[in-house]
């Protein structure tokens, strides 16, 4: 970028060229930089949908995939917070009555903190 810059004051002919380049490279690093941050936060979606899993079957002995299409990873997101005695509780009552994510958390009694989070 800093020789498009240098080219179009040297050869100012071809300014609305180089400016184009420069654009472009602007264009390219912002998009890079923009992926980066959706393709790491995507990854910690699915960890997190990775760790209600195993902590359900741990609990339960059964799979989370049954009751994951009827919750939205904001019901599943908040619903981490809770402690094992109220987890899968929790859950079948987001299920049953469609709690909002914000409802759930009001709901929890004992909070398991995350403090690994990134």
């Amino acid at each position: 970028m800093v020789l498009c810059i240098y080219y179009m004051t040297q050869y100012p002919e071809k300014k609305l060229e180089f400016g184009l380049l420069a654009g472009c490279f602007v264009l390219v690093a912002w998009l890079s930089f923009m992926l980066r941050q959706h393709y790491a936060l995507t990854n910690q979606d699915r960890i997190v949908r990775l760790e209600l899993r195993l902590r359900y079957y741990q609990l339960t002995g059964k799979r989370l995939e049954e009751l994951e299409s009827k919750l939205s990873f904001k019901q599943l997101a908040a619903a981490r917070f809770a402690s094992d005695d109220q987890f899968v509780e929790l859950l079948q009552q987001a299920i049953d009555t469609n709690l909002s994510p914000d409802e759930m958390k009001k709901r929890i009694r004992v909070w398991t903190a995350d403090t690994m989070r990134v």
